[in-house]
């Protein structure tokens, strides 16, 4: 099952939850009015009078339903990931932590957002919880949250961290966190009768004591007996939906890690240690189908994941059930401590910088977009190389949130002289002097910088300028656009970073795209298809008939028989702004597609260059369509080989 597909099966996931929410509101009606029937006696009155009486009923039960569950996934949509993690007693991990601990929760979550081409989200800690657990939560990639307990710190040496960092962003990368929000809003609708029955309950008895209201105590009775009857509902609700979710977040997560001995191992300190990954939150039970292990011991019929034995055997076949009796023995006297672990297993050592050579796409461009959303084990290591090929000190000012404007502007500065000064006057003018000359100066330390470090550099940027306050995010947003127009030409890392900043600031501000989309297909979005085509192929040749020859393969693939005119847009990269609401409202196999052709065209001379590498990773950010990073592409000079 590809990325597209994924995708459709999250989609029939969320149709089954409005269907199952929709039986069950049907369901909880009809008892209810049944309930009111017999408690009223309706059947002594008048049709017409009955038929009110229990219309009425009928929609108090469908708002007060419809009502809490609306608000509740409203709350949680607003909040974002982070209020999830927060209403269990998370506490965000700073940007620039020093911690050992916590550093290496970041330099894992950063190293697994390249390699995915996700935003890195927002982390936090839950110091409470000795048990090892995890979740992800959020409405879309840029505003989503990553909480690991306590027990995940302590326990987990790196590689084992990463299998279950890992096995959360593909939660994150396939959808299943909006999932999971509208689950937990859905339930709370439902869940909710059961607190308006016993205050019903309360409010009867006292009702009955002074004037009879012994038919109200029958209706409490019969709402907080149904409300009851909906947990148990949400549960299984729950465990239907999530327990395959969750075999397939375990698979990706190898594929992401390169290797099974960090997921299985992690999975067995679970099983070895008492505390498991057990929570003692009072609101485990709200997140539990979005954890990484049982947040509660369930029986298997409500269990929101696989029996822990059949995770570990699908990773480990060799494994022994029994091996976790003797595992329990050992760590009963001495628990495992995952730093410790780190430094007997080698994983503390900062490997040398890696080079990057030039390399060729797949010959295959379907092979291109079978790795969306499929992050291998080359993607995995070639952003841990990039991370490690960035200068500790510049990201330690990228993940600071006193230097990481200047940082960001400074990428932007020209080496041109008289552009640079140009940029530096306009920053002054709507900066001040200040932010101007600190940007001055980081991009006269930037200037140096490997050009295939300066997006990554930028995704280490984001989670410190997430939470600034919306009017500076605003300000930085408007000062990107004047830099990348200063000469009066956008070049393609420039429209990249700003478009990328652009669209990352927007879903986390306002937690959906900056655009509105309408279902299309390739045919009737030609011209956006022919646009986005013929700015990739100028990107990636100075040659105009090469970068043609390149325009007609990935239009032959996107849109076979199409006689369109290869017309590359004198401004460049900024003709693609009108394309993305047309090119997002593709359905999934079309999206497919379009990224073959993409890739075509990108592939056609045998060479991948930084251009074409950031622009073909940018328009599949923007499509939706995460690609992780290609290893190997060239510097910005080499056109050909």
């Amino acid at each position: 099952m590809n990325f597209f597909e994924r995708q459709h099966e999250v989609r029939r996931a969320s149709a089954r939850l409005v269907w199952l929410f929709a039986l069950a509101v049907v369901l909880i009606v009809a008892v209810v009015d049944v309930a009111v029937w017999l408690a009223f006696g309706l059947s002594r009155l008048p049709f017409s009078v009955a038929a009110q009486s229990l219309a009425i009923a009928s929609a108090i039960v469908v708002v007060l339903i419809g009502v809490t569950s609306w608000i509740r996934t409203l709350l949680l949509r607003r909040g974002g990931g982070g209020k999830v993690a927060a209403s269990l007693g998370g506490v965000a991990v700073p940007e620039n932590t020093t911690d050992p601990n916590l550093r290496r929760l970041r330099n894992v979550v950063e190293e697994i957002a390249i390699a995915s081409a996700m935003p890195v989200p927002e982390l936090y800690v839950l110091p409470h919880e000795p048990g090892i657990n995890a979740f992800a939560a959020g409405w879309t990639p840029g505003d989503a949250a990553v909480a690991v307990t306590q027990g995940a710190l302590d326990r987990l040496n790196r590689d084992e961290l990463q299998g279950v960092i890992a096995h959360e962003f593909s939660h994150i990368v396939n959808g299943d966190m909006r999932l999971n929000i509208r689950l937990i809003g859905v339930l709370a609708g439902i869940v909710g009768l059961a607190v308006v029955g016993r205050m019903m309950l309360g409010g009867g008895r006292g009702a009955r004591r002074n004037n009879g209201g012994a038919p109200l105590v029958v209706v409490a009775l019969a709402v907080l007996v149904i409300g009851y009857l909906g947990v148990l509902a949400g549960r299984l609700i729950k465990a239907a939906v999530s327990r395959q979710r969750e075999y397939l977040a375990d698979a990706s997560a190898v594929q992401f890690t390169r290797q099974t001995a960090g997921l299985a191992g992690a999975l067995k300190k679970i099983g070895g240690l008492q505390a498991g990954s057990s929570l003692r939150s009072a609101k485990a039970e709200d997140v539990s189908h979005m954890l990484f292990g049982e947040g509660r011991r369930l029986s298997a019929m409500f269990a929101t994941h696989p029996p822990l034995a059949r995770r570990i055997q699908l990773l480990d076949p060799a494994f022994d059930p029994a091996e976790l009796d003797r595992l329990r023995t050992q760590w009963a006297a001495e628990p495992p401590a995952g730093l410790r672990e780190d430094e007997a297993l080698g994983l503390t050592s900062r490997q040398p910088a890696q080079i990057r050579q030039a390399t060729t796409l797949p010959a295959h461009p379907g092979a291109v977009a079978a790795t969306v959303g499929e992050p291998s084990a080359g993607s995995f290591a070639h952003a841990g190389g990039l991370l490690r090929d960035i200068p500790d000190a510049v990201q330690a000012k990228a993940r600071h949130p006193g230097t990481v404007v200047p940082v960001v502007l400074g990428l932007l500065f020209s080496p041109r002289a008289d552009v640079r000064a140009h940029q530096h006057r306009l920053l002054a003018a709507r900066g001040g002097q200040t932010l101007a000359d600190a940007a001055w100066q980081e991009g006269a330390a930037l200037a140096q910088l490997d050009p295939a470090l300066r997006l990554p550099l930028t995704e280490v940027a984001f989670p410190a300028l997430r939470h600034r306050p919306p009017q500076e995010l605003q300000a930085l947003l408007a000062a990107i656009t004047e830099l990348t127009r200063a000469d009066g030409h956008v070049g393609v890392f420039e429209y990249c970073l700003s478009t990328l900043l652009h669209r990352d600031l927007f879903e986390a501000m306002h937690r959906r795209p900056p655009w509105t989309t309408s279902r299309t297909t390739l045919r009737r979005s030609a011209p956006a298809v022919a646009t986005v085509l013929a700015v990739l192929a100028a990107a990636g040749t100075a040659d105009p008939r090469a970068a043609e020859a390149a325009f007609r393969a990935g239009l032959a693939r996107a849109l076979p028989g199409a006689a369109l005119p290869f017309q590359p847009p004198p401004q460049g990269p900024v003709a693609l702004d009108p394309v993305w609401p047309a090119l997002d409202g593709l359905a999934g196999p079309e999206k497919a597609v379009l990224v073959e052709a993409l890739a075509t065209v990108a592939g056609h001379n045998g060479v991948l260059t930084v251009e074409e590498s950031e622009l073909l990773r940018t328009v599949c950010a923007l499509l939706h369509c995460p690609l992780p990073p290609l290893a190997g592409t060239v510097s910005s000079d080499a056109r050909s080989v």
